[in-house]
């Protein structure tokens, strides 16, 4: 049966020393999916992405906070950008979201043909005190899980092991995906470092175990402590009276010229896919009521 939701559950293992984030977004990948018209390679790499941001995002103290991700290599893919608030409301784009690519030698979707090899990885986090976080990191693989892996450790000096998996079924829905994020806390010895290391070996096939049992039989692998679950969900903040406010930034006379060439003003939408569309009365009521 299709997910209908997409969840993150989080405890703490290894005697309160690692937290254990697992996620199932096998729902959140589908609704990528079906707003970019995602070809498989594209969304496994939007999809990985996009579970990284959520992880990250869990960590926000507020609904109100926000995150930003940019992905920039050098790959056929282009840029992939994903936005979440603390609330796990998550959105997110890849430049080309058609893009076709021959698999692996062992048969495996090439993300890191689709990401690239060579760019950069930044993170834009705001708590709502004014001074957003901003940490940017070099891509080690394209193939995301090692990426942000570079990113805690050289970003956020928190050494975090992960796993991603996003898999793709023949109709080119998505089957399976989500993530497993193991964050050795604070003062954790290096038998515990070694542990982690360990552990995360064990999740190479991640996307098929979430299709056949789901995340929740990977906490089965673990003695945890403090379970709690969260839902996560695509959502953009995007609206009409937001793109409306951006018609208006041009100007009446910048806007009503481009009317007038080319028949309406279209505001786009690149984290959701939604065109916004003004035609000349429509311009004409905004600045009326707003003169």
């Amino acid at each position: 049966m299709p997910q209908t939701v997409s969840m993150i559950y989080k405890a703490l293992v290894f005697e309160k020393a690692v937290s254990l984030a697992v996620l199932d977004t096998t729902a959140l990948v589908n609704e990528a999916i079906r707003r970019h018209r995602l070809s498989p390679v594209a969304a496994a790499a939007l999809g990985r992405t996009m579970t990284a941001a959520a992880y990250l995002a869990s960590w926000l103290k507020e609904d109100a906070s926000s995150l930003s991700v940019s992905v920039a290599g050098d790959g056929a893919g282009g840029k992939i950008g994903v936005c979440s608030d603390g609330g796990l409301n998550v959105r997110g784009f890849i430049e080309h979201p058609g893009v076709e690519l021959p698999p692996r030698a062992d048969g495996k979707l090439d993300v890191g043909g689709c990401v690239g090899r060579s760019g950069t990885l930044t993170v834009i986090r705001d708590d709502g005190e004014g001074i957003p976080f901003v940490g940017t990191s070099e891509l080690v693989s394209g193939e995301i899980a090692e990426d942000f892996s570079a990113y805690f450790l050289t970003s956020e000096q928190r050494p975090t092991a992960i796993a991603l998996g996003v898999k793709i079924a023949p109709d080119g829905t998505c089957s399976g995906a989500g993530g497993v994020f193991l964050q050795p806390l604070p003062g954790a010895d290096e038998e515990t470092l070694v542990r982690t290391e360990r552990a995360i070996g064990a999740y190479a096939a991640l996307s098929s175990v979430i299709e056949r049992e789901g995340a929740q039989r990977i906490l089965h692998d673990f003695d945890i402590t403090g379970l709690s679950e969260r839902e996560v969900r695509f959502r953009c903040h995007c609206s009409r009276e937001r793109a409306a406010s951006a018609v208006l930034s041009v100007g009446r006379k910048e806007a009503e010229n481009i009317v007038r060439e080319e028949g309406s003003i279209v505001v786009h939408c690149h984290y959701c896919n939604t065109d916004y569309t003004f035609d000349g009365e429509d311009v004409a009521r905004l600045f009326g009521e707003n003169s």
